[in-house]
């Protein structure tokens, strides 16, 4: 089966598809029994994500449960400060632990150790990708450098990023110098992706709300065009969908300057709005709100059927505003393909 005949790829290639090819945000999860099942095999959150065995199988899983049309791969947003010599720990129902870093010492962080480090991350999206069926698109993906940055500097999950913030607009060189440090990290780790067999790449900054436009330019938009154009200097010509979560009005200035292909938006997009705003025919991705997938009936109903309306005609790939919630009931997902697939809009 050719590239063009995969609906995701179709759609990212501009075309508007009668059904929209669909899937979700963290797809792979504890909300499916099985996960859970594998994920108990693993020692720790890290060692899950760089196991070829056991992030194969948990890739996978979605797709035989569901058949969706992408499958993503399963690793974390936070492998990149690994690979830049920064440890990284999971605590259960707390999230993600990092030693603060201050971006001024950029210099320490090690260089060119992406491609070495997470080499099993390539071990599993080319064992992922020899599997799928052969309408369904491997992504690969990695967090943007924003995100990883306020996770690095912040120790762990911040509500306003706060810290960060202030390192960035008092020493903006060094910390412009760090986010260069990242973003060429991130450049090595998704060309990995991509000769391992992904075809499309996805970019996740999932902290770029809240952002005064000068500064949303220097850590958003600047580093994303760095890796966008570092990967195309290597000649990795699929799709790159970006996903600045919370960035309002700057939405079409982010798909407008960054050079990627598409771009996925957040449960608050109008889409009306948003349609006025893009270039005709530029692919979207989203945004159901996750909320209304936990609460299934009507709601879902009602929902799925409104942002299946308002992107009608426009290149659109049905997912969520943000990742699933691990208390999904796997019959609020089924009743989701069903609306999509075989209900009218």
């Amino acid at each position: 089966m050719t590239e063009t005949a995969k609906p995701f790829l179709q759609v990212l290639s501009g075309q508007a598809l009668d059904t929209p090819p669909v899937w979700l945000m963290r797809q792979a999860g504890r909300y499916l029994s099985e996960y859970r099942e594998v994920r108990a095999k693993a020692e720790n959150f890290v060692q899950f994500c760089l196991s070829p065995d056991l992030a194969t199988e948990v890739t996978l899983q979605p797709i035989r449960r569901f058949g969706f049309d992408a499958s993503i791969l399963f690793a974390d947003i936070l492998l990149i400060p690994i690979a830049l010599g920064r440890k990284v720990w999971f605590v259960t129902g707390e999230g993600p632990k990092l030693e603060p870093f201050d971006p001024l010492n950029f210099e320490s962080l090690l260089e060119g150790r992406s491609t070495e480090v997470l080499g099993n991350v390539g071990e599993t999206v080319r064992r992922v990708s020899a599997s799928l069926p052969d309408h369904v698109t491997m992504i690969g993906f990695a967090g943007s450098p924003w995100t990883v940055a306020t996770y690095m500097v912040e120790g762990g999950g911040s509500k306003d990023r706060f810290k960060t913030r202030v390192s960035a607009w008092e020493h903006p060189e060094a910390f412009d110098a760090f986010m260069d440090r990242i973003a060429d990290a991130t450049i090595d780790y998704l060309e990995m992706q991509y000769q391992a067999g992904a075809e499309c790449l996805k970019l996740f900054d999932s902290w770029a709300e809240g952002l005064p436009r000068p500064l949303f330019e220097r850590v958003i938009i600047r580093p994303t065009k760095r890796i966008v154009d570092g990967l195309r200097a290597r000649g990795v010509d699929c799709p790159v969908i970006g996903f600045p979560r919370g960035a309002s009005t700057l939405y079409p200035f982010y798909a407008e300057a960054t050079g990627i292909t598409g771009m996925a938006l957040d449960t608050g997009v109008d889409p009306a709005w948003m349609r006025s705003q893009l270039p005709e025919g530029f692919p979207v991705q989203g945004h159901l709100d996750p909320s209304a997938l936990r609460a299934g009936g009507t709601a879902l109903d009602s929902e799925v059927r409104r942002l299946r309306a308002a992107w009608s005609g426009h290149p659109h790939i049905f997912n969520l505003g943000h990742g699933i919630t691990p208390d999904v009931p796997v019959s609020h997902v089924e009743q989701l393909l069903h609306l999509i697939r075989d209900g009218d809009v």
